[in-house]
């Protein structure tokens, strides 16, 4: 246990602290004890998760913050950390209650999570625990900017089970990052006990083997002890750049949130032993026992924080409701528009270059471009390595390794570091490889998820500005984990931009555009194509492709094939076969999936009547059937029969070479299935 060099004491804190502290604490007791009323009243609260019992800790944290120069990401219990850090009480009710004006959220996200993001209180989502990433993120900003403040992860003692805390905790280790986790240890998740989430009684102990990690254990109940332990982390983080964990020991008072029943686990003499112990009661006596302030006076500053809580609810009550018209704003932000090529199309004339060698290029000419873009991944930085496939060779070596680095092999913090340097600065660009090989990237869909409706969530406050690149697909040999596709899987949720070149010029331009836009964005990476001659193409310099906006590769009249990726080039080989045999092939390669360019398509669904929807991807909730779908609904009419879908079998991708061509499309049973539709 490291002991804590004792400032602040009962006896010598002057009185217009202490004033403020107890005003802080019988006024988020007040809101805590009232806001399950707002939920019998069906005014709102539907959550609320209280803190009694983690007051002296909560007040503590949220002294030590800064606002608008510390970065600090709070946890759903936090109420009264956040009135610390200087949120109101009537803040705090607008979320409760979800009204527009709520700062978090507007009421998009659910009640008992408190933002304010102009502050850098920073909107979480209920991943559990997930900000921990975050804030090791916006950490790695404040070192790379030398900005003198710290980030700070707020959170409960279960949510250091999960995988992505300990990746945030050995990351801020390794990388030597200015961020405090403040571990509030009331022993319960929600009603799991602590002994069957760890073995240590002390969660942090877990962590004792990190290097450069400071713990520090208080009485999270006592006002002095966490306030001096929460000092002495600061204090430690802005001196040494260090990471800190403070693990405060608290009770927690109530159920886990309303809609738990604690009295279903917890025995009637454990429920009456927490309180005897509540931290605001021992505060108040300890304050008059030593004769800093009269019974009047204490009581003088309850009525005053009541009144305050009346006006807070009368304020909040006549706050406008959220428009639910508004449900489609800010799902995804404007992108970069580009200037030039606002087609995406070019004249080609000049030298041919590689897909890999376009992408490589792109990626300089942007770190170039902008100073404050990023990149990191697996093997990103050794030697001459970049990146399994050395797509972004040379990088390094060129602008250094703080702004092209490796990461460790843990998916989850790849991205979720990258949702928090984003925070710090609206001018910072992320460039991440997801993942070696896109089959593994599963590992980070929380983080995936989490930042996909950050913009939709925080009420278009903040949208995380990465480019997350994945080599994708098969043709290689490969095998499970190493040739398969998921676009189908990405592509059913909302607030992600997918894009899939089949081209070194859409390839290059596509990248530009992800890279300069705000947002996020899935670069699809087609590996099979790095460097093969039929994907090389020319390159104009500072070549831009928009979002949203498909290229027909081929004129047809007879049937057309509906693309992106690998399977562009089979359906190209197809028509040019089939054009030996007189039939008119047309060929639209997508490049977007989204957003999706739904006038070429149904343009020349329209005018051709007979459909291909090719892909390399599983047939079985591939990203065609929602082609297919919205060509059904929308073109029905103009259909001379069928659509028809190639794609790969409902199974996994076989190593073996016999395996991936029985699996996987290739131009033969594109060919076959083409004959049909034509004969139809």
């Amino acid at each position: 246990m490291t002991t804590v060099p004792k400032v602040f004491t009962v006896k010598t804190t002057p009185k217009e602290i202490l004033e403020k502290w107890y005003r802080l604490m019988t006024l988020g007791r007040a809101i805590d004890e009232k806001a399950p009323n707002y939920l019998k009243q069906a005014i709102g609260w539907s959550y609320h998760a209280p803190y009694a019992g983690h007051d002296g800790i909560q007040l503590a944290i949220g002294q030590i913050f800064e606002k608008e120069v510390d970065h600090i990401f709070l946890y759903y219990r936090d109420m009264l950390t956040a009135l610390s850090c200087g949120m109101t009480a009537e803040e705090i009710i607008l979320n409760g209650i979800s009204k527009a004006t709520d700062p978090t959220s507007g009421g998009r996200h659910m009640s008992n999570h408190f933002a304010k993001p102009d502050w850098h209180i920073h909107n979480v989502s209920s991943l559990t625990g997930n900000h921990t990433l975050h804030a090791v993120g916006v950490a790695r900003g404040i070192k790379y900017y030398g900005e003198k403040a710290v980030a700070i992860s707020v959170q409960g003692e279960s949510s250091l089970s999960e995988g992505y805390v300990y990746e945030a905790i050995n990351g801020a280790s390794k990388e030597k990052l200015p961020v405090i986790f403040a571990i509030q240890d009331n022993g319960f998740g929600i009603s799991v006990p602590k002994k069957d989430q760890t073995a240590n009684r002390k969660v942090a102990n877990n962590f004792t083997g990190f290097k450069n990690l400071l713990i520090i254990h208080c009485n999270g109940k006592d006002v002095f002890d966490s306030m001096n332990a929460m000092y002495e982390a600061k204090r430690h983080a802005l001196e040494t750049g260090m990471p800190v964990m403070v693990q405060a020991n608290c009770i927690r008072i109530h159920s886990h949130s309303n809609s738990d029943r604690h009295e279903l686990y917890r025995s009637e003499a454990e429920r009456n032993y927490v309180q005897e112990y509540d931290p605001l009661v021992k505060f108040k006596r300890m304050l008059i026992r030593y004769e800093r302030f009269t019974a009047e006076e204490l009581e003088a500053i309850e009525n005053e924080a009541k009144m305050e809580l009346k006006e807070a609810h009368k304020l909040a009550l006549k706050a406008p409701d959220p428009d639910p018209n508004t449900y489609l704003d800010f799902v995804l932000p404007e992108p970069y528009q580009p200037k030039k090529y606002v087609d995406g199309t070019h004249h080609e004339d000049g030298e041919k270059k590689k897909l890999i060698t376009a992408l490589n290029e792109t990626l300089k000419a942007e770190f170039r471009n902008n100073p404050d873009t990023f990149m990191w991944g697996q093997d990103m930085a050794n030697k001459d390595k970049g990146g399994i496939f050395n797509v972004s060779k040379g990088l390094q070596a060129e602008f250094g390794p703080k702004r092209i680095f490796n990461a460790p092999i843990a998916e989850d913090f790849i991205v979720g570091t990258a949702n928090g340097m984003s925070r710090y600065d609206e001018k910072i660009r992320i460039v991440i490889e997801g993942a070696e090989f896109a089959d593994y990237f599963w590992p980070a869909m929380e983080q995936y998820v989490d930042s996909s409706h950050d913009y939709w969530r925080s009420n278009g406050q903040f949208t995380p500005n990465v480019t997350i690149r994945l080599a994708s697909g098969g043709y290689i040999g490969g095998g499970l984990y190493h040739s398969q596709n998921i676009e189908g899987s990405l592509t059913s949720i909302p607030g992600v931009r997918i894009v899939y070149p089949s081209f070194a010029d859409d390839a290059a331009g596509l990248l530009r555009t992800a890279i300069r836009s705000r947002g996020l964005t899935m670069f699809m990476e087609p590996k099979a194509l790095y460097n093969d001659p039929k994907a090389a193409t020319v390159i104009p310099d500072d070549f831009e492709v928009p979002f949203g906006k498909a290229r027909i590769r081929r004129d047809g009249e007879d049937l057309v094939m509906i693309t992106y990726g690998n399977t562009t080039h089979m359906c190209l080989e197809t028509a040019e076969r089939l054009s030996k045999e007189g039939v008119s092939v047309e060929v639209i390669d997508l490049r977007s999936l989204i957003p999706l360019d739904k006038d070429t398509i149904l343009n020349s669904v329209k005018r051709i009547g007979k459909v291909m929807v090719v892909h390399e991807d599983k047939v079985h909730s591939g990203f065609g059937a929602e082609i297919t779908s919205m060509i059904m609904e929308e073109a029905f009419e103009f259909l001379d029969g069928p659509v028809k879908r190639v794609g790969s079998t409902f199974t996994p991708v076989g190593f073996h070479r016999s395996f991936e061509r029985m699996i996987l499309p290739n131009a033969e049973k594109i060919y076959t299935t083409a004959k049909e539709i034509l004969a139809y």
